[in-house]
């Protein structure tokens, strides 16, 4: 083989982990991933694409390298392959925000208006869950809950927060979070906390970034609401 057919070849497989995140669908699929663990099914129901769909994406993905799975009966569980993959998937977002200019207007389309929903950043919600002045809620699917979760905060998915609003105590402060920043489901949740009266913010981000800083988190349902 030539120097140049090799160096060809070499970046050729380089840029085999680009190709596979060229797909909104699998971008999708990867910010899920970046949660916790899920099954073909639970994925396709999440992206709303045909289950066998999401499993041709997911094929593209896994022999990238980006991905691995597990068996467990007849059911198959896909993950990210390591922490790096987030790490990718972060950077490639947050240089797509900063230089492609569409990226805010469609951001913008897709979240709604937020200016009134003051974010709280990661450091002091940390502060305040250790004061014990604040309840946090992941309003994620409870799938993702199970596989990791910020330590101290409940499981309200989104699609239950409303039927649940009596649950939730009034005399602190409401902070609500989800997978990260486009994720709309902790907007939503403080849109209606605010609608009820309730004192409530969003984290800056998602789960996702509080876990890459080391900070604690929990696994499983203990936290869960009954």
């Amino acid at each position: 083989m030539s120097s140049r057919t090799a160096k060809d070849a070499l970046f050729e497989a380089l840029a085999s982990v680009t190709k596979a995140l060229s797909s909104g669908r699998r971008a999708e699929i990867v910010d899920v991933l970046a949660q916790g663990e899920r099954s073909v099914d639970d994925l396709a129901a999440e992206i709303d694409q045909s289950v066998a769909n999401t499993s041709h994406h997911l094929r593209t993905l896994a022999r990238s390298g980006l991905l691995t799975t597990r068996r467990d009966g007849t059911r198959i569980y896909y993950r990210l392959a390591s922490e790096r993959v987030a790490e990718l998937w972060t950077a490639v977002r947050e240089v797509a925000a900063e230089h492609v200019a569409e990226v805010e207007r469609l951001a913008s389309a897709y979240l709604g208006e937020r200016d009134g929903l003051e974010a709280i950043t990661r450091d002091e919600l940390s502060a305040r869950l250790q004061r014990g002045d604040v309840t946090v809620l992941d309003v994620r699917p409870s799938p993702e809950f199970e596989a990791g979760h910020v330590a101290g905060a409940t499981s309200f998915p989104i699609a239950e927060l409303r039927r649940r609003l009596e649950e939730l105590p009034r005399e602190v402060e409401i902070v609500a979070y989800c997978r990260g920043p486009y994720c709309v489901y902790a907007d939503d949740a403080v849109r209606l906390l605010r609608s009820k009266g309730i004192e409530a913010r969003r984290l800056e981000d998602g789960f996702p970034e509080w876990r890459r800083e080391g900070r604690a988190v929990a696994v499983g349902r203990a936290a869960l609401a009954p």
